[in-house]
């Protein structure tokens, strides 16, 4: 994105701040995960829109804690950062294989589906190339100045940058259930699983709590290797069953223009009730993990036993820590069989908590809460254009949004249809084509008679 003295006008520094000019922008970008680094892709090429992106992070990096071998992304490679709203863009997935010299490979691999570490080198390809992202910029505060109309985004560093306008993409951090806050120990959350797994091998017995694609792949390495280490491995998943990733076309036509059309449009208890029912459409664990896990099973069962638990309907309601000797204490899991509503206990040394991630307000918006709209349960009311303040132009958010957008919030393969429809709203124009229909069937009951 350009960085030209032009292209920005200058305005007075807040108080407090040095002397002299500073930079308006017409956006800053607040976090740069794969949605926010995709609207810093599309924006880049065009001159007359000037942002800036701030990370806190000192590089790109997306779920380092899961990258193990073989893990792949659950949405093909068209699904990258610009494509499906820019085939031409010089920052596609495409392109990335071209300059890494691995085009002809990928093609002959005949696999849709970016390797999970090939898509973070990717990403931080595309970072590496762009002017307008700024790394290692911990966002402390953000405040508003009526008189100036601009929001001032402060860092820790002492830097102050000044915009029109402000694009969320903090993400969803990871999620920890109310029973395990505080609870001490060396539990995690899967998000460090590789860096804590040599430690996690060297107990007598793990579990793992939760029922998504994360814990499929923890439960399946940690069986792999399950001989070698001899720890008894257990997983506990609320489920009724270990969920399939449902994956049907029409199905995937719920990430679509006209369903967020129709989910938007939705009273707000509705979308609430679905958002809850619709958990599996994008947490499922992809069927062919399933297969893979139960073939794994038969294959060390034939030998014997195998040391390891699977247990569907069961809620975890309470968990305590008792410190012991290396390698480590002990966790106590109270338990429900929610079918049977039958309780019981769990010993573990190791516990790994793939419990997901959930959106939480970022506390930097603290100063301007009274620009924000919130909806009757206290998130965020997010608008059909995506934008979260009492204008309905100023503040954007990317993702945390399925209250509002349904699946599509998460969804790598919406994030250019959001992105070109944010850069609409910024720039009264839309550059990129933003599509309406795409999907063969209907959401919404059609008005009156139809023959």
């Amino acid at each position: 994105m350009s960085t030209r003295p032009d292209s920005r006008r200058p305005a007075d520094r807040g108080a407090g701040q040095p002397s002299g000019p500073v930079f308006v922008h017409d956006f800053v970008g607040i976090g740069l995960g794969p949605f926010n680094l995709g609207l810093a892709c599309l924006a880049e090429p065009i001159d007359e829109l000037d942002g800036v992106f701030l990370e806190s992070k000192p590089d790109f990096e997306w779920h380092s804690g899961m990258f193990l071998e073989g893990a792949h992304l659950q949405t093909p490679f068209l699904s990258d950062l610009v494509t499906l709203a820019d085939p031409t863009s010089p920052y596609s997935f495409l392109n990335y294989l071209k300059e890494a010299g691995r085009l002809y490979s990928f093609y002959i691999r005949e696999n849709f589906y970016p390797l999970r570490t090939e898509y973070n080198d990717y990403c931080r390809w595309a970072a590496g190339k762009l002017s307008s992202v700024r790394f290692g910029r911990t966002v402390t505060t953000v405040t508003y100045e009526d008189a100036d109309e601009l929001y001032s985004v402060h860092t820790e560093g002492g830097e102050t940058y000044r915009a029109r306008r402000l694009v969320l993409g903090t993400g969803t951090p990871p999620y920890v259930p109310e029973a395990c806050a505080g609870l001490g120990g060396d539990l995690i959350h899967n998000s460090r699983y590789l860096g804590a797994k040599e430690g996690l091998q060297a107990k007598e017995s793990i579990t793992i709590v939760g029922s998504g694609q994360s814990a499929a792949e923890i439960y399946y390495d940690l069986l792999s290797e399950i001989d070698t280490h001899h720890y008894w491995l257990n997983w506990v998943t609320r489920s009724p069953r270990f969920f399939p990733l449902e994956y049907t076309k029409l199905t995937l036509e719920m990430t679509s223009p006209e369903y967020v059309d129709y989910f938007h449009a939705l009273p707000e208890d509705t979308r609430y009730r679905l958002e809850g029912e619709q958990k599996g459409l994008f947490k499922g664990i992809d069927a062919e993990l399933v297969n893979q896990i139960f073939d794994l099973l038969y294959q060390k069962n034939l030998k014997g036993p195998v040391p390891t638990r699977l247990m569907t309907n069961t809620a975890l309601h309470e968990a305590r820590y008792e410190p012991g000797a290396w390698p480590g204490g002990t966790y106590t899991l109270g338990l429900r069989q929610e079918e049977q509503q039958r309780d019981f206990s769990l010993a573990t040394q190791g516990l790994i908590l793939a419990t997901g991630y959930k959106y939480a307000t970022p506390a930097f918006l603290a100063p301007v809460a009274d620009r924000i709209r919130l909806d009757g349960h206290g998130r965020f009311d997010v608008a059909r254009n995506y934008s979260i303040d009492v204008t309905g132009r100023g503040v954007f958010l990317q993702n945390g949004a399925v209250h509002t957008h349904s699946i599509t919030s998460p969804d790598l393969g919406m994030g250019p249809y959001r992105n070109a429809y944010i850069i609409g709203e910024l720039l009264g124009r839309a550059p990129y084509q933003v599509e309406k229909a795409i999907a063969f069937q209907e959401f919404a009951a059609p008005e009156g008679t139809i023959a």
